[in-house]
């Protein structure tokens, strides 16, 4: 009987996972790493995005060196805030992709860098790993006149087509109202901006591709034809 429990003992040791491996494992997957280089590349700082998450930046700071390892939920409270999915973390081989958003489960963020913000959006994709472009809803809130729309730019293009209300673009030297069912497609290269045209909040569905620009594009024409947008020379 002895020698029977031995045997079982050994079995059921060599079926349990080895604390070092397992550690190793998470090692492997440098999560803080790839959270610090996404919290960078939005150039976001720790408090900041302990804002975001509800965790604190202390916290956050042993988690990017890798002195801490987060759960599950803390790690999906990161993953949304840069509209990632948790596979980005965890995943190393690709996998075939199909993703549902449900509307109850996105999360609505300020406009970053600008208070009080001129807009919110919510990323329509952030379940997708390695994504070659970012979908997002956003709205666009009245503002006073002393509040003037904060350029940006990316490499890429970018298309935005309205949902309801008006907006204006700022694109370079050029600037559109569009209106509900007007859209738009420019290089995000130059600097571009985008301001509520009316007393109601503007909703738009907004599309990022990360594509670099392989050259000059034509003058913006704002929309196709039969679409109604005015295109005024000069930029606010």
């Amino acid at each position: 009987m002895g020698e029977v429990a031995a045997a079982r003992n050994e079995e059921t040791h060599k079926t349990q996972v080895d604390p070092e491996t397992a550690e190793r494992f998470i090692a492997e997957k440098r999560i803080g790493e790839r959270i610090k280089k996404l919290r960078l590349k939005k150039s976001m700082g720790l408090v900041e995005l302990g804002k975001h998450t509800g965790l604190s930046a202390s916290f956050l700071s042993q988690l990017e060196t890798g002195r801490v390892v987060p759960t599950l939920r803390n790690l999906a409270r990161i993953a949304m805030v840069f509209s990632k999915d948790l596979s980005y973390f965890l995943e190393t081989e690709p996998q075939s992709i199909f993703r549902i958003h449900r509307r109850k489960e996105r999360v609505r963020l300020p406009q970053t860098g600008v208070e009080p913000p001129t807009y919110f959006f919510e990323s329509l994709g952030y379940m997708v790993p390695d994504r070659s472009m970012d979908p997002y809803f956003a709205e666009f809130l009245p503002l006073s006149k002393e509040v003037a729309p904060k350029a940006h730019m990316h490499a890429g293009f970018e298309f935005l087509y309205v949902l309801d209300g008006e907006l204006e673009l700022h694109h370079g030297e050029q600037k559109c109202t569009l209106e509900a069912g007007d859209a738009v497609y420019f290089d995000a290269s130059t600097a571009h901006s985008y301001q509520c045209g009316g007393k109601k909040p503007a909703g738009a569905i907004i599309v990022t591709m990360h594509q670099a620009s392989q050259g000059p594009m034509p003058p913006l024409r704002g929309v196709s034809a039969g679409l109604a947008v005015k295109v005024e020379a000069g930029i606010k």
